[in-house]
């Protein structure tokens, strides 16, 4: 069983992970920023550990880091605006594959954004800066030296997850529920032989393990 790092764990995505890991039996240590999440995380199985990402600097995070073997990032501004996308989902996810490497972890899956998303809809340019700085943060991890996955999940949904997806390299665009997401990065955990990967990942019909498993080699 792994020790799995969250960041992002008390968002909607990380809260499912938190839970879900517990459940197969890791120890999800979940990263939050108000002292206030830290009980609804604990009461999901978590192992909470307080921390911003927006006043840190990678040593701490690293040493917060330490005995973990994977590192997941779900965290987001969610839409509170260009400045604060710019310094979470731009400079956080840097920050967050810097203490990685000076934590000495290799193991890295970032949750990023479907390149359809918005597509032919009037989202304004807080939300092209949005896609703009996920692209640059993806860039930014695929040149590291870590054993990376991107997962791009399509339009977030909260509707119960089925443990059914539509998963490969380049997919039609869709919704897919959070829980789904959060149960495809359990297996991501739990299948470190798959590296280096770009995933798009909507609802479907293939069981996760299934969809993985026809990834190409």
């Amino acid at each position: 069983m792994a020790q799995v790092f969250i960041i992002g764990a008390a968002g909607k995505v990380g809260r499912h992970l938190v839970e879900q890991l517990a459940t197969r039996g890791h120890r999800a240590v979940a990263l939050h920023r108000r002292p206030e999440q830290a009980d609804a995380l604990a009461a999901l199985g978590g192992t909470p550990v307080q921390g911003d990402l927006t006043h840190t600097d990678a040593q701490a995070l690293a040493a917060q880091m330490a005995g973990s073997e994977v590192v997941v990032f779900s965290a987001g501004a969610g839409g509170a605006g260009i400045e604060l996308t710019n310094a979470i989902d731009g400079a956080g996810l840097e920050l967050a594959v810097q203490a990685t490497r000076h934590a000495g972890i290799k193991r890295f899956l970032l949750v990023s954004a479907f390149p359809e998303a918005g597509r032919g809809k009037a989202m304004g340019d807080g939300f092209e800066n949005y896609m703009a700085v996920k692209k640059r943060a993806d860039v930014y991890l695929a040149a590291s030296d870590l054993d990376w996955v991107i997962l791009r999940p399509g339009t977030l949904t909260d509707a119960a997850g089925r443990r059914r997806v539509q998963a490969g390299l380049a997919i039609a665009y869709g919704e897919v529920p959070r829980a789904d997401v959060a149960a495809t990065l359990v297996a991501l955990v739990e299948r470190p032989q798959l590296t280096h990967r770009i995933i798009e990942l909507t609802e479907g019909e293939q069981p996760i393990d299934a969809a993985l498993q026809q990834l190409p080699a």
